[in-house]
């Protein structure tokens, strides 16, 4: 019995560990960061004691929670990087980023803010803004990206994107596809030769009305 304890101790901790995660990805991904760590307790059904033994800080729980998406984002920068067609590499750059972004708002967060403090989203960002800089030069140079594009309108883009946030959970993808797509012509240099690319399909949407409103 006593050779058992040790091992039933740590199935319960991985276990626990597990809970919290999954719940921390429900919770920050459709209230986003500003959720308080006692509802991600709640959702995971441990006590708070138990989840700030396992993360000491709400820092490191969001560390924690992203970091399948941080990998993601690594990725996506990796390959458009080492694609050999600039512009192609750029436009699926900026249509992963919006993808992560729209499968998450505690990801979009995290990634727009680096909340609080988070360094390891601050390299994520500026890596991916670096990698977007040199993109867009070498399509510039191949002249399919508008000479007037800078940096800054990633920035502004992702902006915009977060307000997909209040819409239908499952129409997010779709409008963040759609949103992806306009946002590439408006980066190209020039028409496509051909019959136009088709957009992806719009979502079916519907305005909200303000709280307190009929």
């Amino acid at each position: 019995m006593t050779g058992q304890l040790p091992q039933t101790v740590r199935t319960d901790a991985r276990n626990n560990r597990a809970r919290i995660l999954d719940a921390a990805r429900a919770v920050f991904g459709e209230a986003g960061l500003s959720a308080p760590m006692r509802e991600v307790a709640r959702s995971a059904s441990v006590g708070p004691a138990t989840l700030y033994r396992h993360f000491p800080t709400k820092q490191a729980l969001i560390v924690e929670t992203f970091a399948e998406q941080r990998r993601a984002c690594q990725a996506a920068v990796r390959d458009a990087l080492a694609d050999p067609d600039p512009w192609r590499g750029f436009r699926s750059l900026v249509e992963r980023v919006c993808e992560l972004h729209a499968h998450s708002r505690g990801f979009a967060d995290a990634f727009m803010t680096a909340f609080p403090e988070a360094m390891d989203f601050t390299a994520d960002r500026e890596q991916t803004l670096r990698a977007i800089g040199e993109l867009a030069r070498r399509a510039q140079k191949s002249g399919r990206l508008r000479p007037g594009f800078v940096v800054d309108d990633l920035i502004l883009m992702l902006l915009a994107h977060r307000g997909l946030q209040d819409t239908p959970h499952a129409a997010r993808a779709a409008a963040s596809r759609r949103f992806a797509a306009y946002v590439i012509e408006a980066f190209r240099a020039a028409p496509e030769t051909g019959p136009p690319v088709p957009l992806p399909p719009a979502p079916r949407l519907q305005l909200t009305h303000p709280p307190g409103t009929p």
